[in-house]
């Protein structure tokens, strides 16, 4: 295990796979020319890009070994698996979009079940995990007040996608109101 350096008591959590670097970079030079175009839209940062399987948002400090440890169990019990990102998404709907971003086409099976794995090990660790629905997806853009998303999904759609394979589970802790993101800990898949 790494050191863990969690910010505070209570500190703001989530799992998730992240891209490699060559598809963050890939998709990054796309939409760079595009950020500008809707004003409503606030993009998230391509080094903080990722695929959430669990959010908690209170991890007690003296949560996150048991935490870690129930973690590290999830992700052995799991297999590396192909994920493909494609397909522009919008929530709670295109017609006022709070979040833009790219879908899961293949994957979607095993990241829902890293998703309801991780959610139990939050559970079992005292860091209750939200009770949302799990839908794969990459948020690349925010609203507050909501956007008519309708060209944003079909300039998304018109990407050709991305694939890898996924061979870790990431416990990421969320910093400064989701500014900035900090990788508390890696855990190999089927290991």
């Amino acid at each position: 295990m790494t050191t863990r350096n969690v910010a505070c008591m209570g500190a703001r959590m989530f799992t998730a796979v992240l891209p490699p670097a060559d598809v963050v970079s890939e998709l990054d030079a796309l939409l760079e020319p595009r950020r500008d175009a809707d004003p409503g839209l606030r993009w998230s940062r391509p080094e903080g890009w990722h695929v959430t399987t669990s959010f908690m948002s209170d991890v007690p400090s003296r949560a996150v070994d048991a935490l870690v440890e129930y973690l590290g169990e999830v992700a052995a019990k799991a297999a590396p698996f192909p994920i493909r990102l494609e397909g522009g998404v919008a929530f709670p709907d295109a017609a006022q979009a709070k979040v833009l971003g790219l879908g899961i086409s293949d994957g979607n099976g095993e990241l829902a079940r890293l998703s309801a794995g991780a959610r139990s090990a939050a559970s079992r660790a005292g860091a209750a995990a939200d009770g949302a629905r799990f839908v794969g997806h990459l948020t690349l853009a925010r609203s507050r007040k909501g956007v008519q998303a309708t060209r944003w999904i079909g300039v998304l759609d018109s990407f050709s996608g991305w694939s890898w394979q996924a061979a870790e589970l990431c416990l990421v802790e969320s910093l400064r109101m989701g500014r900035h993101y900090e990788v508390i800990e890696r855990f190999s898949l089927g290991s």
